[in-house]
């Protein structure tokens, strides 16, 4: 559509949600299509509202060139009314988000699966929290093919 949405959303916001809108920020850049395109991240818990991402998750993202000012904030029942895409991490997530959608009226967003558009059908984007920069870096991978997956379809 001439003006699509689209938001990602993981558990607590600081880990993997960052990293897959600040990778698909960069792609809409990239590709001059950033008037057409409203990318934001968002937490199914209120946990770390407020809080900047993880410092390895920002610290991967400028390992490959990538700022982003991102704060935490809870999905809200606006994002499900105006948000085209709301794309989640894993199964959790997405019973949550479905779970949360079905208490809004005229709920717009197609809420999936980030990892749906993974080429190499990696489903599941595994929290890397307690993991270690390796898993943060595999995050990343997974991010930036399912967002270039992603944009090719919908763009």
């Amino acid at each position: 559509s001439e003006n699509s949405l689209e938001s990602l959303v993981s558990i607590g916001n600081i880990c993997r949600s960052p990293i897959a809108e600040a990778v698909f920020r960069k792609l809409v850049t990239d590709e001059k299509l950033e008037n057409k395109w409203r990318t934001d991240s968002a937490a199914v818990s209120d946990w770390n509202v407020g809080r900047f991402p993880d410092s390895r998750a920002l610290s991967c993202l400028r390992n490959h060139g990538i700022e982003t000012a991102h704060k935490a904030r809870q999905i809200t029942k606006e994002d499900f009314q105006t948000f085209d895409h709301i794309l989640c991490m894993d199964e959790s997530n997405l019973r949550d988000l479905n779970r949360k959608s079905n208490q809004v009226k005229d709920c717009k967003a197609k809420i999936e699966l980030l990892g749906t558009y993974d080429p190499q059908k990696q489903l599941i984007i595994e929290d890397p929290y307690y993991g270690s920069e390796k898993d943060f870096e595999t995050v990343y991978e997974q991010c930036l093919r399912c967002c270039k997956a992603f944009l090719e379809k919908y763009h």
